[in-house]
């Protein structure tokens, strides 16, 4: 997709569009977060869900991405990005804003919750695909690592703050009305992409004789995934590890909530001090990455922190509660190296006017399982508990670095993949056409 490039300078944070799109998804991570805590807080406290009910949540949340993404993708390859994205941020705000309205009318239920969480997942999967897609046009293509990096620092700022905030602000003002928080983030969020001067050219439309085809662009991008070595490694095992969170999500908050027996405020502060590792982990990204190799630090990443994440799981109340901080920074830590770095890869092997595609792809085949993981989660939970189904995720987790490891070994780097100087001449490219 042509764009209007920004100039030259020596730190990204010099560029106002840079720091406006920083400020934008700093502050809606931070609203992210706080939900993140409030929703199922307020799914398990005061509307007394089960452990499936609460997978049933986060299957909710996330089935867009396998209903939709494919299409999603193609859609973004046809429109200017921007615009796509505040229209995302808009309608999850007033998505949000109904769940304290109804909890003000004595209406709120389940369904509600259920309801909200489905559309506001469709609603994110245009937003997560379009992004990814739009910030090459924004930094430019050779900066997307520190860019990747610097956004996933400031935003991690929120990841810390935000389980803190959301557990007070829960004990405080209700679980419900700390949603409007969130609402209130994604206005902001849209507010900031609205401040972005760079301006987006319309995409080409396609000649005559070759008129679009949804099908067609899709399995263009279905091509390019899983004919490069890299991509498709990471598309699986990313797959695999978000399985495992899926896992893991539906009886979190029941086992630190009812096995652990932390107050909310509590349960806000421990997801918080083991996430400084996000911040850490972002912050030390792009050295790691050339210390390490760009490739190769994307297994190695995960194969250092997977069995460290597993030690949550064996968690005890009192101070054995630490080996739940242990756990969970470990594997942020992990988590964040390895999405910026594989991230990254993708976005500077793949051509522009399909990214949007091929960042669809990849979404739908990370984000497809999560919806089953959730349920698995939440059935395994009522039938063998949560800490018995935490290990298992634990476990599951470890098969990632060696599948990615199987299919990367032997490159350090981005630039020894064949054809990366031009992305039309990596497996699976397509030339324009």
């Amino acid at each position: 997709m042509a764009s209007t490039s920004p100039s030259p300078s020596p730190s990204l944070f010099a560029s106002r569009d840079f720091r406006l799109l920083l400020a934008g998804q700093t502050t809606s991570q931070l609203g992210a977060q706080v939900s993140g805590v409030a929703v199922p807080l307020l799914a398990v406290v005061t509307l007394h869900a089960t452990a499936l009910e609460v997978g049933m949540l986060g299957a909710a949340s996330t089935i867009a991405f396998a209903v939709l993404g494919l299409p999603a993708g193609a859609w973004v390859d046809r429109v200017r990005r921007r615009p796509l994205l505040i229209a995302s941020d808009l309608a999850r705000a007033a998505l949000l804003a109904t769940i304290p309205l109804a909890a003000v009318f004595g209406i709120l239920s389940l369904g509600q919750l259920l309801a909200v969480s489905l559309l506001a997942g469709v609603a994110r999967v245009f937003f997560d695909v379009g992004y990814r897609s739009y910030l090459p046009s924004v930094i430019g293509r050779d900066r997307v690592l520190a860019g990747n990096s610097s956004l996933e620092f400031v935003r991690a700022s929120g990841q810390v703050a935000g389980p803190a905030l959301g557990g007070v602000l829960v004990t405080l003002i209700g679980a419900a009305s700390v949603l409007l928080v969130q609402a209130g983030t994604f206005l902001v969020s849209a507010l900031c992409l609205l401040g972005i001067r760079a301006r987006e050219e319309a995409p080409p439309p396609f000649p005559a004789a070759h008129p679009r085809r949804m099908r067609e662009e899709i399995a263009e991008g279905l091509g390019f995934v899983f004919r490069s070595r890299v991509l498709r490694a990471t598309a699986v095992a990313s797959a695999l590890s978000n399985f495992s969170f899926a896992i893991a999500s539906a009886v979190n908050m029941v086992f630190l909530s009812r096995t652990l027996g932390l107050s909310p405020a509590l349960i806000g502060v421990v997801i918080a001090v083991g996430s400084v590792t996000v911040m850490i982990g972002a912050a030390f990204t792009t050295r790691l990455s050339r210390a390490v190799g760009s490739v190769r630090i994307v297994w190695l990443s995960l194969a250092f922190t997977a069995p460290l994440a597993l030690l949550g799981a064996f968690a005890q109340p009192g101070w054995w509660t630490l080996l739940i901080v242990v756990g969970i920074a470990a594997g942020e830590f992990g988590q964040i190296v390895y999405a910026i770095t594989q991230v990254s890869v993708r976005q500077q092997v793949c051509p522009d006017r399909m990214l949007g595609r091929v960042n669809a792809t990849m979404q739908v085949v990370v984000m497809g399982l999560f919806p089953l993981g959730a349920i698995v989660g939440g059935v395994l939970g009522d039938a063998l508990g949560a800490r018995s189904t935490l290990i298992l995720a634990g476990a599951l987790l470890l098969l990632c670095p060696a599948l990615l490891w199987r299919a990367l070994r032997g490159v350090r780097d981005v630039s020894e993949l064949p054809g990366v100087s031009d992305v039309s001449d990596l497996p699976g490219a397509v030339p324009p056409r």
